[in-house]
């Protein structure tokens, strides 16, 4: 079993549907201070697949973004990736090798890896972890899974990170049908929402940077109104600027849509290889019995599907149908429109240097400001 790792530039990272593993997502981080490397793996087909037969490589990208803790050390984060997932075997096994061929191209002062995995959570396949009702109940402790996922390592290094930084848990539309069975496939409530909305005359447009105060503003009133905390405007700059200047396999789109003038919701649809992700929303709480969330989320839809995606992503939701959980609104409005429910691995930490993660992993408890997506 072996994983080789080559040094790659940035620009040169291949296009993938998850835009987190993008060169243009390198090119977003950087301008949040975060120094993005990438590289191209090569890992052999036995430490990818139990049921190996033959001496094949997997070969893949890997985004890895280095972020300063302090004056004194930094970490590694990967972004939904590796991408390649391996037999749920050897999620452990992968990953240390990953890891270790990594080690030696990192900062001297880099204490560890933080994988914040794109994979199925294993515990998603077991009948076990769901309820009467279909809902999944959640992987078991933190301890439980560290030691399924060790199980075949040779360090037994690997962390469950104490918070998740990237959404776990999503629900996936299948593009590759009509709209007609897109729309059978909704909730009959969503699909009464689309219709009203467009009866009403809700307006669905996109629009380019020099509307991006106005978008804004109504980010800014979501946030408030939902106690989310708040991207900086020039963050956003940065999302859009970066459209046609860096990379041509990610296309950024941001949509509004108004009534009458009153600008009533926005996102940023993100297109990416062959798929549609719903990366950022927000709604004013104006006219809110126009519907015009689910009017524009019907459009990101139809242009995903028409840009030639494959999937589009709801991009972060609550795990169940919990009415205590703090995501349950979201919740119910994602799923009205079909789809999967798909639940990811979250963050995994690799510890470089044993002490310095001790400490950086106690003050994280107290302290979220190391999270950046």
């Amino acid at each position: 079993m072996h994983c080789k790792i080559e040094e790659k530039a940035v620009q040169e990272i291949a296009a993938s549907n998850i835009v987190q593993q993008t060169s243009f997502w390198a090119q977003v981080k950087a301008q949040q201070e975060m120094i993005p490397i990438a590289f191209q793996y090569q890992a052999s087909d036995d430490l990818i697949s139990v049921s190996s037969e033959g001496d094949r490589n997997t070969q893949d990208d890997v985004l890895v973004l280095i972020r300063n803790i302090d004056n004194e050390s930094s970490f590694a984060y990967v972004p939904y990736g590796p991408k390649t997932a391996p037999d749920i075997e050897n999620y452990g096994l992968f990953l240390e090798e990953l890891s270790e061929a990594l080690r030696p191209y990192l900062p001297k002062n880099c204490i560890l890896i933080r994988y914040d995995l794109p994979w199925e959570n294993p515990w998603a396949k077991e009948d076990d972890y769901f309820d009467e009702q279909g809902n999944w109940l959640g992987p078991p402790s933190h301890q439980s899974q560290e030691f399924r996922i060790n199980f075949n390592t040779q360090t037994w290094n690997l962390v469950k990170s104490r918070s998740d930084i990237l959404p776990t848990n999503t629900i996936f539309l299948n593009l590759n049908q009509s709209e007609e069975k897109l729309l059978q496939k909704m909730k009959p409530k969503t699909r009464y929402n689309i219709r009203l909305s467009e009866k009403k005359g809700i307006n669905v447009q996109e629009y380019g940077i020099d509307q991006l105060d106005l978008w804004y503003s109504i980010y800014q009133e979501t946030a408030l109104r939902n106690n989310i905390t708040l991207h900086a405007k020039e963050y956003f700059y940065t999302v859009l600027s970066q459209q046609n200047e860096f990379s041509q396999d990610v296309d950024p789109k941001l949509l509004m849509a108004d009534h009458g003038g009153d600008y009533l919701a926005a996102m940023f649809l993100i297109l990416s290889k062959r798929r549609g992700t719903y990366l950022y929303g927000a709604s004013s709480a104006k006219k809110r019995n126009l519907m015009a969330t689910y009017a524009i989320q019907w459009e990101a839809i139809k242009i995903a599907k028409e840009a030639g995606c494959r999937e589009y992503d709801m991009f972060g939701t609550a795990p169940n149908a919990n009415p205590s959980h703090p995501m349950h609104g979201l919740y119910r409005f994602k799923r009205g429109f079909g789809g999967n429910m798909f639940h990811r691995m979250g963050c995994w930490d690799y510890p470089l240097d044993k002490k310095g993660y001790s400490i950086f992993r106690a003050l994280e408890i107290n302290n979220q400001s190391y999270h950046s997506n």
